[in-house]
C-alpha cells in the first residue's frame, strides 16, 4: 500500500528536507506541496536540489488543498499550524513540525510563545521511554525541536537511571544557520556568520528550554531543571550539544556507560560511540543518525555528555518521517537508511 502525503511549508528548509526524504520513501507518494508566498511557483525554483519533484507547482496552504491525503505534514512557522490542523479530519495523520503542539503546559507556552496554546499531541521522539507506544496508531504527532532532540537523547539515559542529579544540568549547544529558517535575517548573512561564533537566547529565555525540561522530566519521573545556552556556528547544518550534570553519590563511569549502552545498543539511529571517539556534526550530516559520547569529570564530580545530529534531518524531517512510519505501522527505518555525508 502506498500512502499519499501532502507537505505544507514546502519552500522552507524543513519542508525541503521532508520532501527529500519522502521522495526516496518506498511506501509513500508525494501529493500536494504547498506554501504561501511562493504559491504558484515551480518547486524546482525554490528547492532546486529536489530534481524528482522539480516540476511540481506549489499550491496555497489551505485545508481544501491538503484534504484527501493519508498524511499531512505541516512545516509552517510557529503559531500557524494549529488552525490548519483543526480543519483536517481525525482519520488523517497530521504531523506538526512546529512547536504548536509540543508543550504539555499552557503556562510554558504562554511564557515562551505568542498566541493561544493549541493543545498537546504525542511527542515524536521514539527513543524516549514509552515514545514508540505513544506513536503507534496515533493520528496526531508533534515533532520535537532540533535542540531538544539532540539534548534529550544525550541526557535521557543519565536522568532516567538516577545516576546524575536533576537540579543542576548545564547545556551549551551550537547549531548551524539553517536552524533559524530560510527567511532573510541580517545576522545570518555569510559575512556576519563566517569565521566566528555567537550566543543567543542567553539567560534561560530560549523557547526550547521548557521542551527540554518536559522531556527530561518524563524520562526521570521527577522535576528537572536545566540551564540552556544556544550558540550559532558558521555551518549550514548540524547541532553539537555538550551537557553536564552533577553525579549522584557513588556513580561511576562504568555505571554511566552501562546505562547508555542498555538504552541505545538496539536503537537504529542513536549510536553510543566507542570510548575515545567523540561526536562531530560532520559524522551525521544528511542522516537520521545521532552520535553520543560521555565522560566523567572526576575533578568537578560531573558527567559530561556530547551529542551530535543534523538539525534538519534527525532534528526535524527525519524525526517526522520516523514518527510517521510508526504511526502508520511501517518499518520504523523506512526511507531513513541513508548514512552521513563525508567529508
Amino acid at each position: 500500500m502506498s500512502y499519499r502525503v501532502a507537505v505544507s511549508g514546502a519552500s522552507g528548509y524543513a519542508g525541503g528536507e521532508v520532501l527529500r526524504l519522502l521522495a526516496a520513501h518506498p511506501e509513500v507518494e508525494v501529493g500536494a506541496v504547498t506554501a504561501h508566498s511562493s504559491a504558484g511557483e515551480r518547486l524546482g525554483a525554490v528547492q532546486p536540489h529536489l530534481h524528482a519533484l522539480a516540476d511540481r507547482t506549489i499550491e496555497d496552504t489551505t485545508a481544501e488543498v491538503l484534504a484527501g491525503h493519508d498524511v499531512v505534514l505541516l512545516a509552517l512557522p510557529h503559531g500557524a499550524s494549529g488552525e490548519i490542523a483543526a480543519q483536517l479530519g481525525e482519520d488523517v495523520l497530521v504531523i506538526d513540525a512546529a512547536a504548536d503542539h509540543r508543550l504539555e503546559s499552557s503556562a510554558d507556552w504562554d511564557a515562551f510563545y505568542d498566541g493561544a496554546h493549541q493543545g498537546t499531541w504525542p511527542y515524536g521522539l521514539p527513543e524516549l521511554p514509552g515514545g514508540r507506544d505513544r506513536l503507534r496508531g496515533t493520528r496526531r504527532v508533534a515533532v520535537p525541536g532540533c535542540y531538544p532532540t539532540t539534548i534529550l537523547l544525550g541526557l535521557a539515559p543519565a536522568v532516567a537511571s538516577g545516576l546524575v542529579e536533576r537540579e543542576d544540568i548545564v547545556i551549551v549547544a551550537a547549531t548551524g544557520t539553517s536552524g533559524a529558517g530560510k527567511s532573510l535575517k541580517p545576522h545570518l548573512l555569510a559575512s556576519e556568520v563566517s569565521g566566528g561564533m555567537s550566543p543567543y537566547g542567553v539567560g534561560g529565555v530560549h523557547r526550547h528550554t521548557p521542551e527540554i525540561e518536559q522531556g527530561l522530566r518524563a524520562a526521570a519521573g521527577a522535576d528537572v531543571q536545566v540551564s540552556f545556552t544556544p550558540t550559532l556556528a558558521p555551518m549550514s547544518r548540524g547541532i553539537l550539544a555538550t551537557s553536564t550534570a552533577k553525579l549522584a553519590p557513588g556513580t561511576t563511569a562504568e555505571q554511566l556507560r552501562a546505562a547508555y549502552a542498555a538504552q541505545y545498543d538496539a536503537e537504529p539511529f542513536v549510536h553510543l560511540l566507542p570510548e575515545g571517539q567523540w561526536p562531530a556534526t560532520k559524522q551525521v550530516v544528511g542522516s537520521n543518525h545521532i552520535t553520543v559520547q560521555l565522560a566523567v569529570d572526576e575533578h568537578a564530580g560531573r558527567a559530561v555528555v556530547v551529542s551530535a545530529s543534523d538539525n534538519l534531518t534527525k532534528g526535524t524531517a527525519g524525526g517526522a518521517v520516523q514518527s510517521m512510519n510508526l504511526a502508520l505501522g511501517l518499518d520504523e527505518t523506512a526511507g531513513l537508511d541513508m548514512m552521513g555525508v563525508a567529508p
